[in-house]
């Protein structure tokens, strides 16, 4: 998107100098163009330039910051299972003496 947006940026200086030397070469399909009327499109184009040039540099940051955080989770150690002590229950009553049968 910044490469689209340098574009625009260097057509729309384009249009506003030619635009200024004689307005009928770039309004050429008008009859009575003025200068009033490049100014008043060359702010509007630039205003687009602008905000396509910072929406292309916001989403190369956000790109850039997702790829650091999937090479960092790639990189991490997964840890290793450690056994864990499992508490034992204890009897209450003392065990009853074994009936012998006869």
């Amino acid at each position: 998107m910044v490469l689209q947006a340098i574009n625009l940026g260097i057509l729309t200086l384009l249009f506003f100098v030619v635009g200024m030397i004689n307005p009928k070469w770039a309004l050429f399909f008008m009859k009575k163009p003025t200068r009033w009327l490049i100014t008043m499109i060359t702010t509007v184009c630039f205003m687009f330039f602008m905000t396509m040039l910072a929406e292309g540099h916001r989403q190369k940051q956000i790109l850039e910051k997702h790829q650091k955080q999937k090479t960092a989770d790639a990189v991490a150690t997964v840890p290793v299972p450690t056994p864990e002590s499992v508490p034992v229950p204890v009897p209450s009553e003392k065990p009853k003496a074994e009936v012998k049968k006869k």
